[in-house]
């Protein structure tokens, strides 16, 4: 009971908003639905459509899985895709709980070190999937929006500030990644003025200490992003396969769409509609992205499902959001048990950093 409670207290801030943000979600959906019209919208749901949902879902987890093992393998060969997956969904849960998925990549970073990976290794490797799955979603949603503009223009709302919010956060995320990945010295200027600053104003004790503290942290992750090195080709078949990924983790849309028993609308559309208003929200400072994911879902696929929004909504958040909190949940349990503690292959060693294989 006291485990429970603690558990309770960590994540209470997350518990409050999804409570919320679910309770408005639910008291739109009975406000336009009376409550047999909604026992009737859900108990006809096409049952093949909605596994096919589920399907898309498990694709993305795979193939995320996936992306993290080609990296990993680079450095560490005999690292196992059973690891990788771990990983992917590690990343997964804590991004659906965290504020702005701020717990993602440090969690991540943990469990790698936890299966025996060295600490400046494994961040390497999280920033530079981080990198290349931004740089691949923003361009992708880019070009998909372009070959769709007219249509969107026409329906979508504030489609312009929809565009400039979700380019200028995901550039600003990528640029600040790929500076403390590349530009150190500047770094260093900047993070030691502002840790003296915080000194002088006396809301940091020892600053001097502190900033030894960071830049040996800096100097470890630097050194782990070099070994990283520039193969092309691996960072190609990463932005591939990303690709890949987006595509079927906006299929369910369409399928949860053709699951109301709706048609018409041309998977293109949908695809395009719901990569652009993923890369648009990826940065909403809440955990799950709670407010954004319905707002955008609401401005982009309203014109699709029309007075079933809001139930397809509900649906839509239930499955991708709830269940990857639930699956996550049970799989990091497990998955901690059987990787954990573990080692890496001894055989593995860090390839030149103009290595092209992957």
């Amino acid at each position: 009971m006291s485990k429970f409670l603690r558990l309770l207290k960590k994540h209470l801030f997350t518990i409050l908003v999804l409570s919320i943000t679910m309770g408005i979600l639910l008291f739109s959906l009975f406000r336009e639905k009376s409550l047999p019209e909604l026992a009737h919208i859900f108990s006809s749901l096409s049952p093949y459509w909605m596994l096919m949902a589920a399907a898309t879902l498990v694709g993305t987890w795979l193939m995320e899985a996936l992306c993290n093992w080609l990296l990993c393998r680079h450095l560490y060969p005999g690292w196992t895709y059973g690891k990788s997956f771990m990983i992917g969904i590690t990343g997964i849960f804590y991004a659906c709980i965290t504020p702005a998925a701020m717990g993602a990549q440090p969690m991540q970073i943990y469990y790698m070190s936890k299966m025996g990976m060295e600490g400046a290794k494994s961040a390497a490797i999280i920033s530079a999937k981080t990198i290349t799955h931004q740089t691949t979603m923003v361009v992708f949603s880019l070009i998909l929006i372009c070959t769709e503009l007219p249509f969107f223009v026409k329906n979508v709302s504030n489609l312009a500030v929809f565009t400039v919010f979700g380019l200028a956060t995901n550039i600003l995320f990528i640029a600040g990644v790929v500076l403390v990945s590349v530009r150190v010295k500047f770094i260093y200027r900047w993070l030691h003025a502002v840790i003296r600053w915080l000194g002088k104003i006396h809301l940091l004790k020892e600053p001097e200490k502190k900033y030894e503290s960071a830049i040996q942290q800096l100097d470890s992750f630097h050194d782990g992003f070099e070994t990283m090195g520039h193969s092309w080709k691996l960072y190609l078949a990463v932005c591939l396969i990303t690709v890949v990924q987006l595509v079927f983790g906006s299929l369910d849309t369409y399928f949860i769409y053709r699951a109301f028993h709706l048609s018409g609308a041309p998977a293109s559309q949908i695809v395009s509609a719901e990569v652009f208003a993923t890369m648009v929200i990826a940065f909403v400072p809440l955990p799950g992205n709670a407010g954004g994911a319905e707002l955008s879902f609401d401005a982009f696929c309203r014109i699709f499902f029309g007075s079933l929004t809001t139930p397809a909504m509900l649906v839509w958040r239930l499955l991708t959001y709830y269940g990857s909190i639930v699956f996550g949940l049970l799989y990091v349990s497990i998955g901690a048990r059987k990787y954990l503690h573990t080692r890496p292959d001894s055989s593995a060693a860090s390839l030149p950093p103009d290595g092209d294989a992957p």
